[in-house]
């Protein structure tokens, strides 16, 4: 029991969304005003992060983007689009693969390598980095910090996410964990290898509409904490 007891929690202080035992690892914003961020990780992932960003321009909502390196080598072309519509792309690894944490477990190759594809498919380079599963080990962090990337956290929206359950229960889960200041993770891929993600962005829509009409507005994760978007 004791030993069980040690192994959850060894494992909560590296992936728990909120834990900050090993250093700064933001969730929220600091901020009283209603605001929240949306966030999506896994992506891009055709056509999904499309119907997405169709969803977000019809609403006029800012999103921010936290993108597999491999993936949007895969598809460039929906990478591009969220720059030039305006949301905030992030660096979410180069192949989002769990056993690279035991092979190099600093993650400067996943790091720099996603970088270096992100930056130049985009034409920007992130200043924001969302670690795979919320790894945040101590030489997690500071080879993120050695990168000069602010690390994020932040609530995953729906706990069965990755089941795909109908995107409107989705929706009412997510609005119940909205507050001032929250940064909201969804989905729009799956680790590096896509997969289908129909109800997510079914839950998008309504989700915003939910939001709003408690009086929240959006914004990106850079603007709640205070930190550039993008590295010089």
């Amino acid at each position: 029991m004791a030993a069980a007891a040690a192994l959850a929690g060894g494992y909560w202080a590296g992936f728990g969304a909120r834990t900050q035992q090993f250093g700064s690892f933001p969730y929220k914003g600091d901020t009283e005003l209603p605001l929240v961020a949306l966030t999506f990780d896994d992506g891009p992932n055709e056509p999904y992060t499309s119907r997405l960003l169709d969803t977000l321009a019809e609403r006029s909502v800012p999103g921010t983007f936290f993108q597999v390196g491999r993936c949007a080598e895969r598809f460039p072309s929906a990478t591009r689009r969220v720059v030039e519509e305006g949301h905030v792309l992030g660096n979410h690894s180069y192949r989002h693969s769990f056993t690279s944490y035991l092979r190099k477990p600093k993650q400067t190759d996943e790091i720099a390598r996603a970088q270096d594809a992100l930056t130049s498919i985009s034409g920007v380079a992130p200043a924001l980095y969302r670690p795979p599963w919320l790894c945040h080990w101590p030489w997690v962090l500071h080879s993120v910090a050695d990168a000069g990337l602010q690390v994020v956290s932040g609530d995953f929206a729906h706990p069965l996410e990755v089941f795909q359950p109908p995107g409107g229960w989705m929706a009412r889960w997510a609005s119940g964990l909205a507050a001032p200041g929250a940064i909201l993770i969804f989905h729009d891929g799956y680790e590096s290898y896509g997969g289908r993600r129909d109800q997510s962005v079914a839950a998008i829509g309504p989700l915003i509409d939910l939001l709003r009409n408690r009086g929240f507005g959006f914004t990106t994760v850079d603007q709640l904490l205070g930190v550039p978007a993008y590295q010089a």
